[in-house]
């Protein structure tokens, strides 16, 4: 699968997770990173620290919209820590559409951040950007919002940040006839808790000492101990949809930034439920490496 991701990485924990769980999965060729929302260039900065690491220097990253949001950067400090840009990045919406015309009908976009991004690369050039073969986005609340525990089943919708951080840019990718893969609030909050973590952070490899010390900086500016894999379960979706309950709907977003389901013909393919037992057999394995023991 071509994939490209657009992030706001370095806000909360679950993107560089998302990042490196992309980069241990064979099914992926990860054709580039863009980065969205306020310091944007920081968070391509950060992003190139973690490519070295993993011996990816091969993948691009862009820098895409400054949009303003209220959400701390927790990974400032480590992101300082990485090379200083060249200067001669790519612009995000510029590298979008260059890529999606190369390989017509063939590119996965996966967003995991506010999209802006993507919005500009609809209104620059609709005809190329809807050659994509599909989006799939973390964002949305559709019958459980923040407050509802996944075992309660239905429960009240919440707004998503995501959608909310930019909701005319959500508004246009949700109207923009591309094929779409939504993995709303209701399917995403899994935990990555405290025995998974103690085995991930002593894997003593230079990712996970990247995302132990992330993960610090995280739970110090955030005041939590619990990470939750929003943005990895997108990815898990996008990769092996079996493990998620999946309906096909006609969403929209309003003027709230709520994403509601209306009348009309489908216009994507909604994550309604998350087989957690299956998710975190399908993630570990890639976070520790498939012949880690305890």
């Amino acid at each position: 699968m071509k994939l490209i991701i657009d992030t706001d990485i370095g806000d909360d924990y679950d993107d560089i997770v998302t990042l490196a769980v992309a980069l241990a999965s064979p099914e992926l060729d990860i054709l580039g990173v863009t980065t969205v929302a306020g310091d944007a260039a920081l968070r391509a900065r950060l992003t190139k620290r973690f490519l070295n690491l993993a011996g990816r220097e091969d993948i691009p990253v862009a820098i895409g919209s400054t949009l303003r949001t209220g959400a701390p950067f927790t990974h400032r400090r480590w992101a300082h820590g990485g090379p200083e840009l060249e200067g001669d990045e790519p612009e995000a919406v510029d590298f979008l559409l260059r890529l999606i015309a190369a390989n017509p009908g063939q590119i996965t976009l996966l967003a995991i951040g506010p999209l802006t991004n993507l919005a500009a690369a609809l209104d620059r050039d609709p005809a190329t950007f809807r050659r994509l073969e599909r989006i799939v986005l973390m964002g949305g609340s559709v019958h459980r919002g923040y407050r509802d525990l996944s075992w309660q089943g239905e429960g009240k919708p919440s707004t998503e940040y995501n959608i909310l951080s930019d909701i005319k840019a959500a508004q246009a990718v949700f109207e923009a006839g591309v094929p779409l893969g939504v993995a709303p609030l209701d399917a995403t909050m899994v935990a990555l808790d405290e025995l998974k973590r103690q085995l991930l952070f002593t894997r003593s490899t230079p990712i996970t000492d990247a995302l132990a010390l992330t993960y610090l900086q995280w739970s110090a500016v955030a005041g939590r101990t619990t990470p939750i894999l929003f943005d990895t379960a997108a990815l898990a979706f996008a990769i092996d949809p079996s493990m998620f309950k999946v309906e096909s709907l006609r969403l929209s977003v309003d003027d709230a930034g709520y994403t509601r389901e209306t009348d009309g013909p489908a216009n994507a393919d909604v994550c309604l439920d998350c087989d957690e037992d299956a998710f975190q057999r399908w993630l570990m394995p890639r976070l520790v490496g498939r012949s880690a023991r305890g």
